[in-house]
């Protein structure tokens, strides 16, 4: 059964490009790692609202930074092993960095596919 995390990154406003460029270094070494089965990595750029949802609109772009630049990292593994491993990797190589891009520490959601 697939493993999966979602990770959301809070990012400062002025880490933007050092944060996007870490996370491209990164990436060829995320892709590497055992029993990774899917990768993806999303920049929110879009908000949506109850009235656009009701009218089956399209979601708005946003167009003004607030606290913080989000993005969402998602990946999913074969199991809960390799996950583990692949976390170590990371941990090892570029967390520290990746932290320092941020104004809180990062938010992690694991768990198996339901369906």
């Amino acid at each position: 059964m697939p493993f999966t995390e979602i990770c959301i990154y809070q990012v400062k406003p002025q880490k933007v490009e050092e944060f996007e460029a870490l996370m491209l270094e990164a990436k060829s070494f995320l892709e590497k790692q055992e029993g990774l089965l899917l990768l993806r990595f999303v920049k929110r750029g879009y908000h949506i609202d109850m009235a656009q949802i009701k009218e089956g609109l399209p979601p708005l772009k946003i167009t003004r930074i607030v606290k913080s630049v989000k993005y969402m990292l998602y990946w999913e593994f074969d199991t809960k092993e390799s996950y583990g491993v692949a976390q170590k990797n990371l941990y090892n190589s570029y967390w520290k960095s990746i932290e320092k891009c941020l104004i809180v520490p990062h938010d992690k959601y694991l768990g198996e596919e339901i369906f």
